[in-house]
């Protein structure tokens, strides 16, 4: 079986103010990193030992090794 723990992720603004948070992992789920990206600004997330689920609120174009998603506007 793969190891998704070096997964990573692309994440493009398509508007300004999108959130992009970092969820632990183990018995309780919390959020442990936010970042707020504006159109045109892209970050690179990876799913790591501390990271098991990234939310993403806002429009922005999501690109894994999966394949690719675009998220609805927050309005």
């Amino acid at each position: 079986m793969k190891d998704n723990t070096n997964d990573f992720l692309v994440i493009k603004a398509i508007e300004d103010g999108v959130n992009v948070i970092g969820l632990t992992r183990g018995s309780d789920t919390r959020f442990h990193h936010s970042e707020k990206l504006d159109k045109g600004e892209v970050m690179i997330a990876q799913f790591t030992e501390h990271t098991s689920a990234i939310k993403i609120r806002g429009k922005a174009l999501i690109q894994t090794g999966h394949g690719e998603i675009e998220s609805d506007s927050r309005r």
